[in-house]
């Protein structure tokens, strides 16, 4: 790459950067239901069409701020359990259950993209769901490390009969190594540890839970055992 070129690189970088941490901006203090190019823009110093050259839409805008979104939190629940990797999986299923509330809790307005209301007319695409799935894959990991181990899992009751082509299905989908009533206690302790996280973001735990961390702490061990974890 000649210097001219790179030097075009990094400043595209550069502008792409501030047209996203505007958009945090906005976010923050509108939603992303009112996310506007024409207001980044403007509020970058920028022409609108200057600025559909790094994104066409605002859909493409969002779908970059939700991709970011969740690689920063992957990134922080992958860390966590690269602290603790050789501690017994219980203990890596907390770890990255805290890590999840703790970068939850520091980016409230990213979680709410992310975990909150759809956005009106908005409709995610495929491009998502790879760092959507970061998170989800390390659990599943963590359960999949204690299976195969020495002490296995604890044994799940069976699912009701007219579950259980369903639970067939979502093992086959997400972790066709697991037993299916593992991988269906996976997705019930997915939208439980969010459905945690979420309460506490949007105040529902208000005058009702007053030491969060050692409840979230308690509440993600119990959603390990749910899984199978000793």
């Amino acid at each position: 790459m000649s210097t001219v070129q790179g030097a075009r690189a990094r400043a595209r970088l550069e502008v792409t950067a501030a047209i996203k941490d505007e958009a945090r901006r906005q976010l923050a203090a509108e939603g992303a239901a009112k996310l506007s190019l024409r207001a980044v823009a403007r509020e970058l110093g920028m022409v609108s069409s200057a600025l559909y050259r790094y994104f066409p839409s605002r859909d493409d805008l969002l779908t970059a701020l939700i991709i970011d979104a969740y690689d920063s939190l992957g990134q922080s629940a992958e860390r966590a359990h690269e602290a603790v990797a050789e501690a017994a999986p219980l203990e890596r299923w907390v770890a990255v259950c805290e890590a999840v509330r703790r970068w939850s809790l520091d980016h409230p307005h990213e979680y709410a993209l992310i975990y909150g209301s759809p956005v009106p007319g908005y409709v995610a695409p495929q491009a998502t769901v790879p760092a959507a799935a970061r998170v989800g894959l390390l659990l599943i990991g963590v359960v999949r490390d204690a299976h195969d181990g020495p002490g296995g899992l604890k044994e799940l009751p069976a699912v009701p009969e007219e579950l259980s082509a369903e639970a067939d299905r979502i093992a086959a989908d997400l972790a066709p190594d697991l037993p299916a009533p593992v991988a269906a206690a996976l997705v019930v302790a997915w939208a439980q540890l969010f459905g945690l996280v979420g309460f506490e973001l949007f105040g529902q735990f208000n005058r009702v839970v007053e030491e969060r961390e050692p409840f979230f702490r308690h509440a993600a061990r119990q959603l390990g055992r749910g899984v199978g974890l000793h």
